[in-house]
């Protein structure tokens, strides 16, 4: 299924020739797809409070960017050309759309972000742009054309609410249709255009930024580092100028702060919490009536167990991390957290770890597996 999916490659072959590396069109991807869900049932989504959505009208210099949630309304007063409806996440609101990203488990999970859809009327687009990461295009109802540069010059317009690149030339032109998918690398300019009324899905990554990597660990380092002792200047000397910082003042400092110090462990344990933290805008919601423990754990050893699409569950070894939280497993809990965290479901429920997974439960990090 997954030579399929990536146009016959394996993914090993994929991973090696074209992953991060250059663009990949794969007619009938998915044989048969047209789609998730229908036009409106997308505007639904996007007039919801919890759904991140955003409208975008325009073309060449002239665009309007605009922020969910919206009122059906404003769907009805759209012009019939030139606007396009975005809607992040899908996956967390619809299996179907879960068990779409699941396809793409040739990429480890730690690199997975969502599934976006996006509705577009005729001309309908986002204008010529590029992303900083990787990205899987599929196309479901209607048509959408499809340009592309490796161009170097990525240079934005000025004063317009999207990113839009100030110089675009085409390379290469491709008509997408129900099933076909395009793989772009990060930095690819591309520019795509409804040709009629289109829905498009991305399968996104995460790629952070050495700068938000950094400020990330210097909190996890703020949490988790104690450095003791207090400045003190017990030799202190009658300085000419009260007002200056002298030397030796400088040199404790450095000495003090050179006491930081972090190894491999702490940028594992950094790597598991920060990659498991869900978005910002993600919440999660106990269930109305829980089950008791006794009632959970009979329903959890028939039908299994599922996390909620929006938790995020990586090991390290012996070391688990869920949604910005760690522990350490037991040797007869591994093997059951690994399946759980590569497939996302578990059938089987050893008994040391029905107490962990009820307190998931009460928290809506898991479910019982409806299936």
């Amino acid at each position: 299924m997954t030579q399929t999916l990536l146009g016959g490659l394996s993914p090993t072959r994929f991973l090696r020739d074209y992953w991060h590396k250059r663009p990949l069109l794969i007619r009938n991807a998915v044989p048969g797809f047209d789609g998730l869900l229908s036009p409106l049932a997308m505007q639904e989504l996007a007039t919801r409070d919890e759904i991140e959505s955003r409208l975008i009208q325009g073309s060449g210099n002239d665009w309007q960017f605009d922020h969910g949630p919206f009122k059906k309304a404003d769907f009805k007063r759209r012009p019939k050309t030139d606007w396009t409806l975005l809607v992040q996440s899908l996956n967390h609101v619809l299996p179907a759309a879960d068990a779409l990203l699941a396809r793409f488990n040739f990429i480890p999970h730690a690199r997975l972000d969502d599934l976006m859809v996006s509705y577009a009327v005729p001309g309908g687009s986002v204008g010529p742009h590029f992303d900083s990461y990787d990205v899987f295009l599929l196309q479901g109802q209607g048509h959408r054309r499809w340009q592309i540069s490796e161009q170097t010059d990525l240079s934005i317009l000025d004063d317009v609410p999207i990113k839009i690149l100030r110089h675009f030339k085409p390379e290469e032109e491709w008509l997408l249709g129900p099933g076909d998918m395009l793989y772009l690398p990060p930095h690819v300019a591309h520019y795509g255009v409804a040709e009629d009324a289109c829905m498009t899905y991305s399968i996104g990554f995460r790629a952070p930024t050495t700068d938000e990597l950094g400020q990330g660990f210097l909190m996890h380092l703020q949490d988790s580092v104690a450095l003791e002792g207090r400045y003190a200047d017990p030799d202190l000397r009658l300085q000419a100028h009260p007002g200056e910082i002298s030397r030796a003042m400088l040199a404790q400092i450095e000495s003090m702060i050179a006491r930081i110090r972090w190894d491999k462990r702490d940028i594992a344990e950094f790597a598991g919490r920060y990659l498991s933290e869900p978005k910002p805008n993600v919440f999660f919601a106990p269930p109305e009536a829980p089950l008791s423990f006794s009632v959970f754990k009979k329903h959890a050893s028939k039908s299994g167990v599922v996390l909620n699409p929006k938790s995020r569950l990586l090991f390290i070894g012996g070391r688990f991390f869920i949604n910005g939280e760690a522990f350490d497993s037991a040797a007869d809990e591994t093997a059951a957290l690994r399946q759980l965290a590569d497939q996302h479901r578990l059938t089987t429920i050893p008994a040391a770890l029905r107490e962990r997974f009820y307190d998931w439960y009460e928290s809506g990090w898991l479910e019982i597996d409806p299936v």
